[in-house]
């Protein structure tokens, strides 16, 4: 185990009972003082201090909301990559000896620490599991998946309408809101969730599958919007797979049976020869959920109501892929 939490988070029970005996002792001081000039600075000061002290009781020990805000981590530059951000895509980080730190944030399965020259960087945390041997899932709720919001940055994907340049009518935009929904849905059930990206930047095509690769994903799914040579002339949505020996074509027929309810055609599961599905041997696919330059996939296309259908379909096909192959 490279990453060991040494601490947890304290204990908030005794702190609140000493703030509750605290407040109860000024409110009887200021029953004291009602008729006296200095109720009103009292009050004041009990308020101050009260927020204060809640503030700093509810915020110890965590930060960012990370899973080892008060742990600890040792890290060992030749079994750990230190990045500059929080992604695969970011430069690595030179570090030649073991290190100790704090960690500082939590985002996606990076962790931020602090460097021995005072600087910061990140480390994926999934990295302390390479030295275990990592069996399958067996069920969702203990499942690693990779989500990918495709394009991303300089790379708007495709368009609605070629004349338009807002972010609006970009295939990018709707990827990282479908991805980010998806990801919440799953983390609901339980499933520890991988973004590719989770803001408007450009990530390399290749590292995308890396990503799955390097953390044993049980599942790795990208989402597109798709396009046709002209306007109005495709619809519907489509699950592609690359490889059919490693389950991908059983997770894109158990979660492309979900979308016949949605409110565009199902155009069925299909081969395809794309870079992020032939280059992986987790189990992949890749979702185009709909023509983006046809107006009336496009009116589903910037629907939360339609992405939220999405994101409950394919949740509920991936509980149903994991029962199937186990």
């Amino acid at each position: 185990m490279l990453f060991q939490s040494t601490s947890s988070p304290p204990c908030l029970c005794g702190s609140f009972n000493s703030l509750i005996k605290f407040v109860t002792a000024e409110v009887i001081i200021i029953k004291m003082l009602r008729h006296s000039r200095w109720a009103i600075l009292t009050v004041l000061i009990v308020i101050v201090l009260t927020i204060a002290l809640v503030f700093k009781l509810t915020n110890s020990g965590t930060q960012s909301g990370s899973l080892f805000s008060s742990g600890e981590l040792s890290i060992n530059p030749s079994k750990v990559t230190v990045r500059k951000g929080p992604g695969l895509d970011y430069s690595k980080v030179k570090v030649t000896k073991t290190f100790q730190s704090q960690i500082l944030q939590k985002r996606n399965g990076w962790l931020k620490v602090r460097l021995a020259n005072n600087k910061t960087a990140w480390v994926p945390s999934w990295q302390a599991e390479n030295t275990v041997a990592k069996t399958a899932a067996t069920k969702l709720s203990n499942a690693t998946i990779v989500i990918d919001a495709g394009h991303g940055g300089n790379d708007s994907g495709a368009l609605y309408d070629e004349s338009e340049t807002s972010s609006y009518y970009m295939e990018k935009n709707y990827t990282l809101k479908l991805a980010k929904l998806v990801a919440k849905e799953l983390r609901a059930r339980g499933a520890r969730v991988i973004l590719t990206r989770d803001n408007d930047r450009y990530v390399d095509l290749k590292s995308r599958p890396e990503t799955a690769e390097s953390i044993h994903a049980d599942a790795f799914i990208s989402f597109h919007f798709d396009s046709s040579p002209y306007a109005n002339e495709g619809t519907g949505v489509t699950t592609y797979y690359y490889h059919k020996g490693n389950n991908s074509k059983k997770l894109a027929s158990a979660i492309n049976s979900q979308f016949n309810n949605l409110p565009l055609r199902n155009n069925g599961v299909d081969f395809s020869d794309f870079l992020v599905l032939r280059d992986n041997t987790r189990p992949a696919i890749l979702c185009e959920m709909g023509y983006i330059n046809t107006d009336q996939d496009f009116k589903q296309i910037t629907s939360s109501t339609y992405r939220t259908k999405v994101a409950k379909d394919i949740v509920n096909g991936l509980d149903k892929y994991f029962k199937e192959v186990n």
